[in-house]
């Protein structure tokens, strides 16, 4: 049984966070009602054309919703979508730019007003009040801002992350929350507003360098791929030229790496290397030892060893070698979706899914649902055909 089945999400949204969120709560059986301007849609949808002619990040976030186009300017759109959220919706999403829900007459205090269940979820990209209420915000922007790209990168180069980071935690916050937020109304019969900032959602996954900079410390180094403050742990060279990614935690596993893989006991004991804050601090040296004793090895040979010792180790792989994992594979992690383009692969979201499989429908093209919506609301052929003649639609 998909959880969400019966519940509808009515969503003003365009990128990612947003996207992501909806596409979660669609996955666990959520109508999800995705509302697009006419002729343009969520300007996502061309951010690329790597799918079969279709952008990579619409692909990834839009499947199994209903596409809506509306042109909310429009005195009869505006009121096709209030109709919309007031008849059949349980939850308003948005992430327009501030304060354009509220002029639409979206806010949660104006819809809750005629509809005291309804849950409102704003996401931007500081939050709904305070002195950066109206700034713009867009994901390496808001990376720069949390300080994500101070500690990442090279000591000579900041870098960003590869994926879009801020965006995926804001929308998996906004997932939660509206997963809080449906259970306290099931208990309660109240709806809520729920308020989250891309700012605060990366600032929370950047906990353990904030900590670390406690009081004004020095926060952790950028160190390339290799861990700021645990050592060691990130790539090292094999002889054979390939890069062998592993990882120490613990004195257990460092006695074991000298004596097991490095097959130089000795430096147990070393006193420069006498627990993980020393080993750190003398990292150059020690890269150095590791290097040269993975010198007459092949990267399989390097692997073999920390197999045999209980090092943890993986391969750097690169987007093609992901898509044929041995492990997703093993574990049957990929299904098909369809697009306008025709089916594609898409991964099974995480999780066990014991009573039900997830909902994987189709990736919507653009106002591919408006015409059944509006007959549903009692529009006749030649109203629909008004609306668009009139570009409401």
């Amino acid at each position: 049984m998909q959880p969400l089945k019966g519940i509808t999400v009515v969503t003003l949204e365009h990128a990612i966070a947003a996207p992501f969120a909806t596409r979660q709560l669609a996955d666990m059986g959520a109508r999800v009602v995705k509302i697009e301007r006419p002729g343009v849609g969520d300007f996502a949808r061309s951010y690329d054309s790597r799918v079969r002619g279709l952008a990579s990040h619409f692909v990834w976030t839009n499947r199994s919703k209903e596409s809506l186009t509306l042109d909310v300017k429009h005195e009869e759109a505006r009121k096709i979508l209030m109709r919309l959220i007031l008849e059949e919706a349980d939850v308003v999403v948005q992430n327009l730019a501030p304060g354009a829900a509220a002029r639409l007459g979206l806010s949660y205090e104006a819809l809750a007003k005629r509809k005291p269940g309804i849950i409102v979820c704003d996401i931007s990209g500081y939050g709904g009040d305070g002195p950066y209420r109206d700034k713009k915000a867009y994901d390496l922007l808001i990376q720069s801002e949390a300080g994500f790209v101070s500690v990442t990168g090279t000591p000579d180069t900041p870098s960003k992350a590869g994926p879009s980071i801020a965006d995926i935690a804001a929308g998996m916050y906004a997932y939660t929350n509206i997963l809080g937020a449906l259970m306290h109304r099931r208990q309660t019969g109240e709806g809520q507003h729920i308020d989250i900032s891309m700012l605060e959602s990366l600032s929370e996954w950047m906990s353990y360098p904030l900590y670390y900079a406690f009081e004004g410390a020095a926060p952790p180094q950028r160190t390339g791929a290799s861990h700021a403050t645990i050592y060691p742990y990130g790539p090292f060279l094999a002889g054979d030229g390939k890069t062998v990614m592993m990882g120490l935690q613990n004195e257990r596993e460092w006695k074991g790496f000298c004596e097991k893989v490095l097959l130089q006991p000795a430096l147990a004991s070393d006193p420069r290397f006498a627990g993980n804050a020393q080993r750190s601090a003398a990292r150059e040296a020690l890269s150095s030892l590791i290097v040269e004793a993975f010198s007459t090895l092949t990267a399989a040979q390097v692997v073999e060893r920390l197999e045999a010792a209980g090092i943890a180790n993986a391969q750097v792989n690169t987007m093609n070698e992901l898509w044929e994992h041995p492990q997703l594979q093993a574990r049957a992690r990929w299904r098909e979706v369809d697009t306008p383009a025709g089916a594609v692969p898409a991964l099974l979201p995480p999780g066990s899914w014991q009573h039900g499989a997830p909902r994987m429908d189709a990736v919507p093209a653009l106002g591919q649902h408006t015409e059944a919506i509006l007959h549903h609301f009692g529009y006749s052929a030649d109203q629909l055909a008004q609306l668009r003649a009139e570009g409401a639609v």
